[in-house]
């Protein structure tokens, strides 16, 4: 007698293997059989006949490093079918932290994460740890809906051994050196999964300052990467500097990305262990930088390094509106009258022509905090003309003539105006978005990206950005875009799409007992309506501790989702079970 079987769905072991119809049974939380067909009973029986069998998602670019304090569902990644998050990334996190040195670590995260200042503050439960490993047992006694493995963060390390001079990020001496490294090394001996660092200037605090580690020496990163070999496990996770850009307006980088790869390459071979780090699309250099960091990859990896660049499924862009930021937010009539308005009143009193014309004409006042989010809201009243609307279902293929300035020509109103007229239409509940990367080649470079034998999927940056970014639906995305709903290129084959945000990110972190459809390993299993799994337009929760605003993009598909032999989700629906626990390395 099972606990659970499977039965009739098309399997997709997560192996790249061709999918079939078959039968999977799970007991005591693992994978006991799967085949054609299963003989036997079971408890429970799912049928399965139509859809697809996937296991869990393992998304490897997280950052609810705050939210396991407040929140066990773990969503959104719990509803987009991931069953493993890996959080701690680019070099923020909330351990190691001295007592009464918690703000510090709230305003890096609140300036490169965009998580308001006030949910850290009062929904994390400062004082139950000091060092990373007191964080990791009290993650570990908490139960969530999913897995969650921790990294070490270099801003938080930096700023435990050498306080305000490492949060400035002044130079190391070797004994800071030495200091920073043991802590590590120690985090990763209790169970962290990784050590994670930023280099790029353009990842800064809500005071407007680098994060620490940003332009830590080389010597610092490689005497952490010797540590990590003396232990044999974890994984080196890196934002390089020029990964976004040179960033010219910040006064540029300090490296170019080829003398990033070439550190990262030795960090690798002086650690023996994976190295991930972002590659995203940049014309800032020359356009085909991202090939060419690419093939210095491969022929790093074929000399024995571990190279792993960590690319996105889908092209990353800023949400616009009403319940999130917007190009006309910092206007002072805005700021004084309309701001804390319910969404539909205050859309209904935008609409009002006098008040329409006061806020445009309006000169913007600039937030107090230079590292502030809200400062996009100037990127947005520049560019204007390159919003694109968000329908439902969404376009992620939305040519030229799908944008507010074409649009707005056709209506002979300037671009800023039709933005505003668009944003507080009916209930203002509706989104642009702006991406200066939205061009059909830019998909193409993604599709090569997510091909290439070298990459890892990831970039969700689930549980960040929570009311400018809603890339967490990015594990949902890959699977029915590229597998099914593209037209302006080639699909990519749904077995190597599996493979590549399951097997494949799991092996990169060693989770090496999950990540396939195989007898013995742990039974994170997706049961999809391949054919309806869809991504709907994001909607704002006002469900942050201290009454915070968080964009979700509503998913469909998920017929049932079990963690740990567990299900979780069922018709898209929290079951309530919490089987997901802490993953130590």
């Amino acid at each position: 007698m099972y606990d659970v079987i499977i039965r009739g769905g098309k399997i997709v072991d997560g192996l790249g293997d061709t999918p079939y119809i078959g039968d999977i049974a799970i007991s005591g939380g693992k994978i006991t059989a799967v085949g054609p067909s299963v003989k036997g009973e079971a408890k429970r029986t799912i049928d399965a006949e139509g859809a697809m069998v996937t296991p869990g998602w393992v998304d490897v670019h997280t950052h609810y490093d705050g939210q396991v304090s407040w929140d066990d569902e773990l969503a959104p990644s719990s509803h987009n079918g991931t069953t493993t998050v890996v959080m701690g990334n680019c070099g923020v996190g909330f351990a190691p932290v001295r007592p009464g040195k918690e703000q510090a670590l709230i305003e890096l995260m609140e300036g490169v994460e965009d998580i308001p200042g006030t949910a850290l503050y009062e929904g994390i439960e400062w004082g139950k740890w000091e060092s990373f490993g007191d964080y990791m047992d009290y993650i570990g006694s908490r139960e969530y809906a999913i897995d969650v493995g921790a990294q070490i963060a270099h801003g938080a390390v930096r700023y435990y051994a050498m306080g305000e001079r490492g949060r400035t990020n002044e130079d190391a001496t070797p004994e800071e050196i030495d200091n920073i490294a043991t802590l590590v090394e120690e985090a990763i001996d209790a169970g962290a999964v990784g050590f994670s660092t930023s280099r790029t200037i353009g990842h800064r605090s809500l005071w407007g300052e680098p994060v620490p580690g940003t332009f830590a020496a080389d010597e610092e990163l490689l005497e952490i990467a010797r540590r990590m070999r003396k232990l044999g496990k974890g994984v080196i996770e890196a934002i390089p500097a020029g990964a976004v850009g040179e960033l010219a307006m910040l006064g540029g980088e300090r490296n170019a990305p080829e003398e990033e790869l070439e550190l990262l390459r030795r960090c690798s071979e002086e650690s023996g262990r994976p190295v991930t780090f972002t590659l995203v699309e940049t014309r800032d250099y020359y356009p085909d930088l991202w090939r060419h960091l690419l093939e210095k990859t491969h022929q790093a990896n074929a000399a024995g390094a571990q190279l792993f660049p960590q690319v996105p499924s889908r092209i990353i862009g800023y949400l616009h509106g009403l319940s999130s930021y917007h190009a006309f937010m910092r206007a002072p009539t805005y700021m004084e009258k309309m701001a804390k308005l319910p969404i539909a009143e205050r859309a209904k009193a935008m609409r009002d022509p006098e008040m329409k014309r006061i806020i445009m004409s309006e000169k913007a006042v600039p937030h107090e905090a230079p590292g502030s989010m809200e400062h996009v809201a100037g990127l947005f009243r520049q560019n204007a003309d390159i919003l694109y609307p968000m329908a439902n279902p969404i376009d992620l293929e939305a040519g030229p003539e799908s944008s507010i300035g074409h649009l707005a020509k056709a209506v002979n109103k300037e671009p800023l105006e039709y933005l505003y007229d668009y944003m507080v239409e009916g209930d203002g509940t509706q989104f642009a978005s702006f991406s200066r990367a939205n061009l059909p080649e830019s998909l193409d470079v993604i599709g090569e990206m997510l091909t290439h034998p070298d990459t890892v999927t990831g970039l969700s940056d689930a549980g960040a950005h929570v009311t400018l970014i809603c890339d967490a639906t990015m594990p949902s995305t890959q699977l029915s875009y590229w597998s099914r709903d593209r037209k302006k290129g080639n699909t990519i084959p749904v077995e190597y799409l599996v493979h590549k945000q399951t097997a494949r990110n799991a092996a990169l972190y060693g989770f090496n007992d999950r990540g396939s459809l195989e007898v013995g390993k742990r039974a994170d299993i997706n049961v999809i309506d391949y054919q309806n799994l869809s991504v709907a337009p994001p909607v704002a929760h006002h469900d942050l501790p201290a009454g915070g605003t968080r964009l979700m993009q509503p998913i469909t598909g998920y017929k049932a989702t079990f963690c740990n032999g567990v299900m979780i989700r069922e018709n898209d629906q929290d079951t309530g079970e919490r089987p997901g626990r802490l993953v130590r390395s």
